[in-house]
């Protein structure tokens, strides 16, 4: 699969309905697409949850400029688990049903993939041209 905005999340935006805002608390998170990989009909947290590796990080520093939205790289701390091969965002509202799912990369994050080893991972989105997305 190559990288993705979810189609609900579009339509969630389109339609002004809550928790779909950028500027609420954006988290990213691990994921084993053995478990889970890419499905366009997912809209919140909880239909991928259970192929999170470690625990989501939120995202400092975010900036929309241009129609381009980015944010500092991000460090999973003391990661263990199963094999990571991408990484997704979503807007955190505290209940993985209402928290709203943006966005699924799966090529062009500096850091993956990745085998956790207990260490640190380090995702860096810039790729010099298009931060996170456009």
């Amino acid at each position: 699969m190559a990288n993705a905005v979810y189609p609900k999340w579009k339509e969630a935006i389109k339609q002004a309905s809550a928790n779909s805002a950028l500027t609420g608390t954006v988290k990213a998170y691990l994921i084993d697409v053995a478990v889970r990989g890419y499905n366009a009909a997912d809209d919140f947290y909880d239909d991928v949850s259970a192929a999170v590796v470690g625990t989501p990080v939120t995202l400092t520093t975010k900036t929309y400029t241009n129609g381009v939205f980015d944010a500092d790289p991000v460090t999973f701390t003391a990661v263990t688990g199963a094999h990571v091969e991408a990484i997704g965002l979503f807007i955190d509202t505290g209940t993985p049903g209402t928290s709203r799912l943006i966005l699924y990369l799966d090529t062009g994050v500096t850091g993956l993939p990745v085998t956790p080893n207990g260490g640190d991972i380090i995702c860096t989105w810039d790729d010099g041209a298009n931060k996170i997305f456009v």
